[in-house]
Formats: C-alpha cells, structure tokens, sequence
C-alpha cells in the first residue's frame, strides 16, 4: 500500500508465536522484515545484527543494539502516515523488535555494565522495573590508605558485611569530592580476568566492572591516581547481591591525592567504612522517594583478636596487650594439619612501616626465619628474611620467597595487615625451620624505617615470647623476662642521678666542713665522695654486664653510645685516682683538672643517656618521664647555684681576713721592702687558718645537703619505679 510515498509491509510465518527472550534466537530465523523507503537493506542487517546481539554479548553488539532502537524510532516516526492496518502491523513488529534488543540488553549484564550509564551507574534491570534498595548496603568500599601520592597505585576492596557475603555484579570509579566531581584515576587490568575495565567520560579505564555475573565473596581493584591532580577522591560503586537487589552509590572514605615528595604526610583522619548513606559522596545515590535514613549502625569491635586462644595462638606487644586489645603489634598463629597460617598486624596510630615474625631459637633476634609485611606503592608485599648477628641485618636474599604466600592483606589508616601462610619446612644457610615438629620463640617486631631491601631497626617495639611453643598447640602466651633490662635501668639511675650527684656535691663544696672529723684516717668529705663514687663505679659495671647478657650483642642508638661512653669514662675515674700525684707535686693541678673534667662530663652524658632511654621501646617507659628528668635537671642546677655563691663568699672573707693581717704586720713590723715576701707569708697563714677551722656558713651547707639528699632520693625512687613497673600505665589502669 503506497501512502504519501512510504510503504512499510511486515510479514511472518508465525505471528502468534511467543516473544520470549530464550526463543529469541529462533523467533528472528523465521522472521522477515521488508520495511521500504529505502530501508529495506538496512533493517535485514538489524535483524542479524539484533541474533548476534543476543548470541555473543559484548560491547560493540550492545552499542550496535542501542543504534538498532535509534533506527526503529525513526522508522515508526516516518510510517505515521501509513493507513491504520498497516501502521498496527509496523507498530506490532517494532514493539516486538524492541522486546528482543531489551532481551539483548538484560543477556548481556554478566559480561558487566555498559558504558551508558557511566554518569548514573544505574542498573537497567527488568526494564527499569527493578529499583535500588533503600536499605543500609551489607557492602563496604575499602582503600588501602587514606594518602597516596600523585601517580601511586593503592588497592580497593569491595567486600560483604557480614564476612562472606557473596555479590554477583558492581561497577567502580572515582570522582573528585569537589566540583565539578570528574571521574579520576584509572584502574589496573586484574590477572585473573575478573575485572572489566571501562572507559568513561573520554578517559582510558577509569572505571571498572564484573566481568562475569558469578558470586564473589570480595574483589580487589589496583587503582593509580593521576599525575596532574592534587585533592581528595572518593570511590562510588555499585553492588548488586542478585539481579532484583543491588545498591547504587556506595561511597567510601575519601583519599588525598597529594605530591609524591611532600615530606611528613599523615593519614587522614578516617572512620570505618560508612554503609548508611549518611557520608558525603561525590555523586549522591539514587534515593527513592519513599526513602528514610536509617541509623547509623554501631561500631565493630577489633575481630583480630576472635578466637585468640581458642582457635588460634596470639601474641603482641606491650605483653599482656592481648588480653586489653591494645596491642602495638600483634600476631597470630593458626594451624590445620599441614597448613601454617601467620597473621600480623601493627597498631592503630603507630605509623608503622613493617610489621615482622620471627621464628627463633633463643628469644634472640640472629639466625631467625622472619616473616615481613610492608606497605609499598598502595600495597602490602610479603618477604622472607634470614636474621644475622654480625652485623645485624634482615637477609631477604637468603630465604626463598616461595616458601610463604600472601593470602590477604590491607593497609588502612595506617594500619597494615598480613595473612600468610609458609611451608612447613624450609631450610636457609644450611638451618631447617620444621614447624611441624619443632619448637620456637615468636618474636614480633614492627618499625618506622625501611632500608634497600630490608627493613630498618624495630624502634616502635619488640617482644619474644617467654618460651618456644610448638606451634600447632593453641594456648596463651607472655612477653619473655624483662628482668635484665629493669635492673639494668634502676642501678643506672640510683648510679648517676642519685650516687654521683651526691658525691660531686661532697668533693665540690664540703672540703672545709667537719673540720678535723675523720673517717677511716680521712676527712669526712673525702670518706663520703669514695664510698658514693665507689657505689657508682660499681652499680654502673653491673648494669653494663646485665644489658650484655640480655642482648647478646652490640646494638647502636643514641642511648647505647651515650652510655657507652659514660660507662669508659666511669671505669677510668678510679684508675686514675690510684696514680695521684701529691699535694705539693707540680704536676697535681693537671691531675685535678682532668679528674674533675672527666667525672663531670661522665656525669653529664649519664643524665642524657637516662633521657634517650625514655624513647626505646623496650623500656616502656612513659614519655612524661622527661619532665620528671627536666625536674632534676633543674633542682640539682638550683643547689650549685647556691652552693657556688656560698663558696664565694667563703673565699671572699678568707681574703680579707689575709689581707687584714698583712696590713697590721707591714705598718707594725716590717719595712716596706719585705711586703711582697710577707704577703706570701700572711695568706699562708690564712689559708693555714682555713684549714683549722669550718669555712663559714657551716650551718646553712649542712643544712642545704640535708634538703637536697631528701629531694634526690625522692626523684630516684620515683624514677626507678617508672623503671621496675614499666609500663606504669598498665599497672594503675
């Protein structure tokens, strides 16, 4: 029928035949289309173009789909001049057609989202027919840090809540959180094909999609941030747990994207991942009109620690952080026939760089199998490492690194976390590690430093468990003795800050005190500076043999050379004293001045070596503990102030005394020649008076040391119970 010069005709074997999308296929075999006005070529190549649309999925048959749709409103539009009976009959195969390329277009989901809906990232199921859930998502978006650096990858996860939870289909990408909200970043090609990489927005792979619609318990994306963007980001994302119930606009924590050099960058402040809707994302989800909020759920607590000593033997440190949940590093050991599984995790707020294992012998760290978990370029790589004592190092090169694998890792707000499992045997520098059969010492560790290729020194803490276990035997286990380490610290304080102080106290300011009073055939000065110095010497000696039996080695920090030094200089002071010439030598000034140079600056080094001390944490001890040495700093600097203004004044009235009877003796007896011969001879005799009797102000020096022996003995016993009940925190809660 020709009207207004366009004729269309529809013809088919079977119009009662069904339009069902599984007979599809069939239906179009025996269907044939003429359509005129010059488009009769063009609608057979639909029609085969709509079969292989349904038959092969992908994205050039979806896009060749949607230019189908274009063509058919175009041809319904030009056939509104046709008669009534031929228009329903167009009217009847186009909406037929249209049934099939949205049968097409349902087909074609498990292969992943289609670019069309890079800006809604809104799934087109049953028609439109299927909204989001307006419920709170059982799914979290996770980052692996909250800072990256311009062009540095970091990991996304996508996981289920409870742990477990399975989804079929999602669809990823970043956008800046400011405007105009432009997708950022692309994301990296998965190496075991799950992961539909998509391009959206004229970019290269800036958004990410399920490649198959099977249940997957997680999915974890590498993401590279842009090179030219500097701000924070935040990740949207689509989940659909089933065909019918998917959740559109699922936010994560935000990121910063800063420079790759910038110096001291800290995480961002960072909640856990919200699930409620309730974060600001960068393109709000869809919101149906009936809506409502719902409440933010609680918090969950650390799972880290379910199953400690029943499923699983734990251990961190400081000791006895299992029990609190507080550890600053933690591992966890599980074992099922075969199979070895080592978790490791730093603590919250420790700005760790690693966190390590070592299997050990000894307790000791040398010749350890060390397991190490560090965060590189936006993830957690696993390495082996040898332990050696000369010099300490981590050998990664010695320890094969197929003999652990990574199964799980993250690191989240700063936090890094491990799961990993090792073989059974391995075998390095000729030493086999059976942890079937044997017995080791866990020894956690973790730090803030990295050196090429090894990790650096365990400056946050390290621990050993008090004995070997067998590792297959669940059970709880303890720090091992700090015992060597807290005497070693209390005699070294009751040696610098409460012996030697008091002992230069008596050699400086009470020579001419207790005049004539004895001890032991000396003066009672010189009695009390030898027995306190003498304690010192010996308390100091001590303290130094018992660190060495604790560590077994050398080990150089600030703290260790400091007291390395004092202790050389204390061990000298004693000799030197048994070569000292006599009174009258010429020699003797040198003698004095070397003895007091080299006492005082033993001294002074001992007291920064106390002070250095408050930073290892393998002495626990709490950082306010500096004031308390600022303190004594400051009292002992106040009683020589005083003690030298008396001492002054000693000497000043000595003087005149002197100069008072050279005068007499000069106008009463002696010629004015003889003055230079008798003033010798007069401050002779005032010092031989001097020396007869206690200097004046006797009664304010005694009374003075006796204030200062009391306040120093209470800033030794203070400070050597933060020492002995380190860490004090744990002991008053």
């Amino acid at each position: 029928m020709v009207t207004g010069g366009y004729v269309a005709e529809f013809t088919t074997h079977e119009r009662n035949s069904p339009l069902s999308p599984q007979h599809a296929p069939a239906q179009l075999e025996r269907t044939y289309w003429t359509v005129s006005c010059k488009f009769e070529f063009k609608a057979r190549s639909l029609v085969r173009g709509v079969k292989r649309s349904i038959k092969y999925p992908n994205k050039q048959n979806s896009i060749f789909a949607e230019r189908a749709v274009l063509f058919f409103n175009t041809i319904n539009s030009r056939c509104l001049k046709m008669s009534s009976t031929t228009t329903t009959t167009t009217t009847m195969a186009l909406v037929a057609l249209a049934a099939l390329l949205i049968a097409a277009t349902v087909h074609s989901l498990p292969q992943g989202a289609p670019e069309t809906v890079c800006d809604t990232m809104l799934p087109f199921h049953s028609s439109g027919a299927d909204l989001p859930q307006n419920s709170v998502s059982p799914f979290g978006i996770e980052t692996s840090t909250s800072v990256v650096g311009q062009g540095q990858t970091l990991r996304v996860d996508i996981t289920g809540v409870p742990a477990g939870l399975t989804f079929g289909g999602f669809m990823i990408q970043a956008r800046n959180r400011n405007p105009p909200h432009q997708i950022v970043g692309q994301f990296s090609p998965s190496r075991d094909g799950t992961i539909k990489l998509m391009n959206c927005e004229n970019s290269v792979n800036n958004s990410a999609t399920h490649s198959n619609a099977g249940n997957k318990p997680q999915v974890s994306l590498d993401w590279q941030s842009p090179v030219d963007f500097l701000g924070q980001v935040v990740f949207n994302a689509t989940v659909a747990e089933s065909y019918h119930n998917f959740w559109v606009g699922i936010p994560s924590n935000p990121v910063q994207v800063v420079r790759r050099d910038a110096p001291g960058l800290a995480p961002l402040p960072t909640t856990n991942p919200p699930t409620n809707f309730n974060f600001a994302s960068t393109r709000a989800p869809y919101v149906p009109p009936s809506y409502v909020a719902p409440n933010a759920s609680p918090l969950v607590e650390d799972s880290f620690y379910d199953g400690c000593g029943q499923t699983k033997t734990c251990f961190g440190f400081p000791d006895g952080c299992v029990a609190t949940k507080s550890c600053n590093g933690l591992s966890a050991v599980a074992v099922r026939g075969d199979i070895f599984e080592f978790e490791l995790r730093s603590g919250k707020g420790s700005d760790a760089a690693y966190v390590a294992l070592g299997l050990s012998h000894d307790a000791k760290m040398g010749e350890d199998l060390a397991t190490e978990c560090v965060p590189e370029n936006g993830r957690v790589n696993l390495y082996s490492s040898y332990t050696a004592n000369n010099p300490f190092a981590a050998v990664r090169g010695s320890v094969s690194q197929n003999s652990a694998r990574l199964l799980n890792a993250s690191f989240v707000d700063g936090v890094i976390y491990c799961k990993v499992q090792r073989d059974a045997v391995t075998t390095v520098d000729g030493r086999t590690f059976d942890l079937k059969n044997g017995a080791y010492h866990l020894l956690i560790a973790t730090g803030k430093t990295l050196k090429e290729n090894s990790v650096g020194y365990h400056d946050i803490g390290r621990l050993p468990s008090a004995q070997p276990i067998n590792l297959a035997v669940v059970q709880d286990l303890s720090g091992s003795s700090m015992l060597l380490v807290r005497l070693h610290g209390a005699f070294m304080i009751a040696a610098w800050i409460g012996t030697t102080s008091l002992g230069i106290i008596f050699a400086r300011y009470f020579k001419q005190t207790w005049v004539g009073s004895q001890t032991c055939g000396k003066d009672q000065w010189f009695a009390w500076h030898r027995m306190l110095m003498v304690t010192t010497w010996t308390l100091t000696v001590v303290a130094y043999i018992l660190i060495w039996v604790e560590l077994k080695r050398a080990v150089w920090h600030a703290h260790s050379i400091t007291g390395l030094i004092t202790v050389i200089l204390c061990f000298i002071q004693p000799i030197g004293a048994l070569f000292r010439p006599g009174p009258n030598d010429k020699s003797r000034p040198y003698f004095n001045w070397g003895h007091w140079l080299g006492g005082n600056l033993a001294h002074i080094l001992a007291i920064v070596a106390i002070f250095f001390s408050v930073k290892l944490p393998k002495a626990e001890l709490p950082e306010w503990m500096d004031w308390i040495l600022v303190g004594f700093v400051v009292f002992h600097v106040l009683v020589h102030l005083i003690f030298s203004i008396y001492l002054c004044m000693n000497h000043w009235q000595v003087s005149s005394i002197a100069s008072d009877r050279e005068q007499s003796q000069r106008v009463n007896t002696f010629q004015m020649g003889e003055v230079s011969h008798h003033h010798q001879h007069a401050m002779r005799n005032g010092m031989s008076m001097e020396r007869k009797m206690d200097a004046p102000y006797g009664g304010l020096r005694k009374g003075l040391l006796g204030v200062y022996t009391i306040v120093l003995a209470l800033f030794v016993v203070v400070l050597i119970l933060l020492v002995v009940l380190a860490p004090i925190e744990k002991v008053f809660g």
